[in-house]
């Protein structure tokens, strides 16, 4: 049986997050379907589209995605301060962006004076919309109902388009997160949907490299801000080079004829993260399917066991082998 979210996504343990949500029936609903010979290759575009304008709308920075064609991932923030810095104007504003809000709203929204019942009353439902504007399971139902309806309307048709639960894994610490990033942008590559990341159409790295051509970073995405320092500003504690670099390394491992094969000049990052690289081929190929919900290093999958009050945490043995820094000699 699975677990609820609320044990499984604390911002207690991180607020780092890899979610992943698979589309049921045959059919391949989001790409080239070979048993109807028909295309559904635009739906991609819709869920690239969608989920990088509800980032907008959330407290969640999108971190890296890929879009298959039967299931997409997402790697997302958790920005608690900036949904706390909100004023209350601003948490509705968001809200009736996704949703109509209560009488009570639209009429604050249309700036109608309220008593002050009434304004205590939209307090409280202000707090309980800012806490859904940080919700990962509130930003995967307002993704995922929108694009189904869509495609059950083109496809003149009712009933799921989705699995009914997304699958979530905690990311506890920088190899973690790292592993993660790639293992995601990487999804096409290793699908044989493309050749190299920068041919990986609806991929985070394919904007990345895109926007680093110009000497940029994509809005869209959390940014890169280099390696941990004082007054860090807010993004992912990597240079974005150095991760560009370690992902292009990545994908020449994964072609048939690389296969376990080991390159003499390895990117800088693997170093300081203290990630054997045959390590890292193998958690490029098997972050998803050998690591559950809680993804680290053995010591932070067993401090997160304690804040989420779990007994034990499934796939702890390759978190100690793959993810575990060598001991200090």
């Amino acid at each position: 049986m699975g677990l609820p979210r609320k044990a499984l996504i604390s911002l207690c343990a991180t607020p780092y997050y890899h979610c992943v949500s698979r589309c049921v029936r045959r059919a391949f609903l989001c790409g080239w379907d070979e048993r109807t010979r028909q295309c559904f290759e635009h739906r991609r575009q819709w869920i690239e589209d969608r989920l990088l304008a509800l980032a907008q709308v959330f407290a969640l920075d999108v971190c890296a995605y890929a879009v298959m064609s039967n299931h997409y991932h997402v790697v997302l923030h958790i920005n608690s301060d900036r949904a706390a810095g909100w004023p209350m104007r601003e948490v509705i504003e968001r809200w009736h962006q996704l949703c109509k809000g209560s009488p009570l709203s639209q009429r604050f929204a249309r700036s109608e004076t309220l008593d002050a019942a009434e304004l205590a009353r939209l307090t409280e439902l202000t707090e309980v919309w800012r806490a859904r504007l940080l919700d990962i399971s509130w930003f995967m139902r307002m993704l995922n109902e929108s694009i189904a309806r869509e495609a059950n309307r083109e496809d003149q048709c009712t009933g799921r388009f989705w699995e009914g639960r997304f699958k979530s894994q905690a990311l506890l610490d920088e190899r973690a997160l790292a592993a993660c990033l790639a293992y995601v942008d990487l999804n096409p590559v290793r699908a044989k949907m493309a050749d190299r990341p920068e041919e990986s159409a609806h991929t985070s790295v394919k904007q990345r490299i895109e926007s680093a051509r110009k000497g940029e970073q994509p809005q869209a995405l959390f940014p890169f801000i280099g390696n941990p320092r004082k007054n860090t500003p807010e993004g992912l504690s990597f240079p974005l080079q150095d991760y560009l670099e370690l992902v292009d390394w990545s994908g020449r491992r994964l072609h048939e004829n690389k296969r376990g094969a080991i390159d003499d000049r390895l990117p800088q990052i693997l170093e300081r993260l203290q990630i054997d690289p045959q390590h890292w081929q193998y958690l490029n190929r098997n972050f998803e399917s050998r690591f559950k919900s809680l993804v680290g290093a053995a010591h932070s999958v067993r401090r997160a066991c304690e804040q989420l009050s779990k007994h034990w945490a499934q796939g702890i043995r390759d978190c100690e082998r793959y993810l575990s820094p060598p001991p200090a000699s």
